[in-house]
């Protein structure tokens, strides 16, 4: 873990517990050691750095492309291990970036929906989730984020002190029949279950 991750994450620690009331619930599902798939709901920029502070191991992230372009900001993406997608075509090099990490041990967040929602609402499930469970047969930690849309709206500014929660649910369970059938339809499945886990998961602060 570089010097980089640890700071950025000392900073999203206050910010998190000072403006946004931050709680995380469940940090124990995850895995220490061991690749796995943290899959959550998508509502906001906040959702990554919250959710990296949750998670007791270094952890990976899927990022669009242009966040590199960030002034200043973005060049500290790739020491917070950001892989960039660009999500104006199928990028397939990303995918396979998170399949070579959750082969060799690492932890990564995948946002099933792939981007954010506007009104907070779920969007649909995008198969790429299923596409890398179907490649690695890891473990899939689902969670769920609450009040991030309220606190910081896609297209809108940043409203401190509402309320973030995070909650973490013990990782699913896949039989090999889960995984039977190729291609689109089954990581479409793969992802549509995934999603639909997440959607149960209740907010313990309400």
């Amino acid at each position: 873990m570089g010097l980089t991750y640890q700071v950025c994450g000392a900073i999203a620690r206050v910010v998190a517990k000072t403006l946004f009331a931050f709680r995380a619930y469940g940090r124990e599902n995850i895995p220490r050691t061991g690749g796995c798939v943290l899959a959550m709901n998508h509502e906001s920029y906040l959702d990554p750095p919250f959710a990296g502070i949750s998670c007791p191991r270094e952890i990976f992230f899927l990022g669009r492309k242009t966040l590199l372009d960030w002034p200043i900001v973005g060049r500290l993406f790739p020491k917070l291990n950001v892989i960039p997608v660009d999500q104006d075509r199928a990028d397939m090099s990303a995918l396979k970036t998170v399949i070579k990490r959750i082969r060799t041990g690492e932890c990564t967040i995948i946002f099933p929906e792939g981007s954010r929602t506007e009104d907070g609402d779920f969007l649909p499930a995008m198969p790429g989730l299923g596409l890398v469970m179907a490649k690695t047969r890891c473990t899939v930690v689902p969670a769920r984020i609450f009040g991030a849309h309220a606190a910081f709206p896609r297209g809108g500014r940043p409203h401190p002190f509402r309320p973030i929660t995070l909650v973490i649910a013990p990782p699913m369970t896949f039989t090999d029949a889960d995984y039977e059938g190729e291609g689109r339809e089954l990581y479409q499945r793969l992802s549509d279950r995934v999603l639909a886990r997440i959607a149960q998961i209740e907010n313990p602060r309400r």
